[in-house]
């Protein structure tokens, strides 16, 4: 297998991946270019370097249909323009399976970049219930999913324990803690991702969704976010950094510099994915044995995590669709999506995963996870998602900065979306 790394406009790498399809060819007595053969997934930069051993396990087994697996930048809009760039070139394309963000399938099957699948090649009735929905686009199924995730909110357990309280359960408790107990031990109140990026609107819709709010329907068609939900949701988010007890350095935050604050031992409290709590209670963390995760909170009670994860889909340009299906069968198999927990931290799709003793032994978020997956809500539906997601990070930001309300911000984010739903 060639383990290539792509960072920045490291497009050209690609070029090199053509020399894995000549070498290896087809299986014995395919033509080349046949349903099976060798092939290139693409993917996020892997943070924890689990994925190259389980496709390492494909390859052995696998002989004629080698995987070459290309890392594309950490960042999820990196990673999602470099793969329209390379999805656009039709059959210069270099990319067979992509691992791709739960919310770019509706995209990339509108846009035709990718194939239907049909539903009988893969287990979805092992899965957990929500995240076969993040997988269709109108009506049909267009890719598979892989891994899945929800918002977690970590805590400093030793903390609370000291003060005598139990971890926040609403946002009135969050912010009470956060401005009380936290300047009391040296640390900032609460931070999630907050940096003008993907992380930020996933961020927003779940403040949004927790204040019983929404931002689209019905596909993208219809623009929902102009209401007093939305309001409270980016008003708690903005009075956070107004007050104090979310730092303004969380505004340069995404998924790592959250999980390292957290993992150094300045925050209270933290939103990230249940990776960051792994993170965290690894032997050289600061806050090693002292971490806690619950539910998000939300006005009332428990609030709503928006689902995350990744998804994997067949090109619409794959030179042996037929082996892409088979990996991707693979890759969502019982043995495998153990190993995406337990290599990988990842939450798997499998639901009997969530329920294993030795599993939730070693991950004792698992049920609070499970729970979280099961009343999550995935981001807006849009074949324009890009557009979507730019405009929330932008006016989103734009608000927890101070340079303009809440109320300012939701209509002018109503406006915005309404401009892209016509389009």
């Amino acid at each position: 297998m060639r383990w290539i790394h792509a960072a920045g406009r490291g497009l050209l790498v690609l070029v090199v991946v053509l020399t894995g399809y000549v070498a290896a060819g087809a299986q014995a007595g395919e033509p080349a270019g046949g349903g099976r053969g060798p092939l290139t997934l693409a993917t996020a930069g892997d943070l924890t370097g689990y994925l190259g051993p389980l496709l390492e396990g494909w390859n052995r087994t696998h002989p004629g249909e080698k995987v070459t697996l290309v890392e594309l930048p950490d960042s999820a809009d990196e990673t999602r323009a470099q793969m329209a760039t390379d999805l656009r070139d039709g059959d210069r394309s270099r990319f067979d399976v992509l691992n791709i963000d739960v919310n770019w399938t509706s995209e990339f099957a509108a846009a035709g970049w990718i194939r239907p699948l049909p539903r009988d090649r893969f287990p979805l009735k092992t899965f957990l219930p929500p995240v076969v929905d993040t997988a269709t686009y109108d009506g049909q199924l267009y890719a598979v999913p892989y891994v899945t995730n929800a918002g977690l909110l970590l805590y400093r357990k030793d903390v609370l324990t000291k003060e005598g309280v139990e971890p926040p359960r609403t946002w009135a408790e969050l912010e009470r803690y956060a401005k009380t107990i936290a300047p009391k031990h040296g640390l900032d109140g609460y931070a999630g991702q907050f940096l003008p990026y993907e992380g930020l609107t996933v961020n927003a819709a779940e403040a949004v969704y927790s204040a019983g709010g929404s931002i689209l329907g019905d596909e993208g068609e219809r623009v929902t976010v102009d209401s007093a939900a939305a309001r409270e949701g980016i008003g708690f988010l903005a009075r956070g950094v107004r007050e104090g007890w979310i730092p303004k350095e969380a505004l340069t935050y995404k998924e790592e510099e959250s999980k390292q604050a957290f993992q150094d031992g300045r925050l209270l409290f933290l939103r990230n994915w249940p990776y960051a709590y792994v993170g965290a209670s690894a032997p050289g963390s600061e806050v090693a044995g002292k971490v806690g995760a619950v539910p998000l909170p939300g006005p009332d009670g428990p609030g709503t995590s928006v689902l995350g994860g990744s998804n994997l889909a067949v090109s619409a340009h794959a030179r042996h669709p037929d082996s892409a299906a088979r990996l991707i069968a693979y890759l969502t198999s019982e043995r495998v999506q153990r190993q995406v927990l337990t290599r990988g931290a990842l939450p798997p799709v499998r639901a009997d995963l969530y329920e294993d003793p030795a599993l939730i032994g070693r991950f004792p978020y698992l049920p609070t996870l499970r729970e979280s997956v099961r009343t999550a809500e995935p981001r807006p539906k849009s074949p324009r998602y890009d557009q979507v997601s730019l405009v929330v990070q932008a006016v989103v930001h734009d608000a927890m900065a101070g340079h303009e309300t809440p109320t300012a911000a939701v209509r002018r984010l109503a406006r915005e979306l309404a401009v892209i739903s016509r389009r």
